[in-house]
């Protein structure tokens, strides 16, 4: 019992050790992805916020 969690924990770590600079290099990858969406979707909302016409205080004349 205790040799096999000790080879599965083994197991685990080893896999880990081998795919770190695989999961290190798509989560760069995925999050670069997302920094580039949120930048695209900032960008798009300023250019509808100063497509729209600015609205003028209105300046009651007596």
């Amino acid at each position: 019992m205790h040799i096999e969690l000790t080879l599965q924990v083994l197991v685990g770590a080893t896999a880990l050790r081998v795919f770190a600079a695989d999961i290190r290099s798509l989560s760069r990858r995925v999050l670069g992805a997302g920094v580039r969406v949120g930048a695209a979707e900032l960008a798009e909302l300023r250019s509808r916020h100063a497509a729209r016409p600015a609205e003028q205080p209105r300046q009651g004349r007596r």
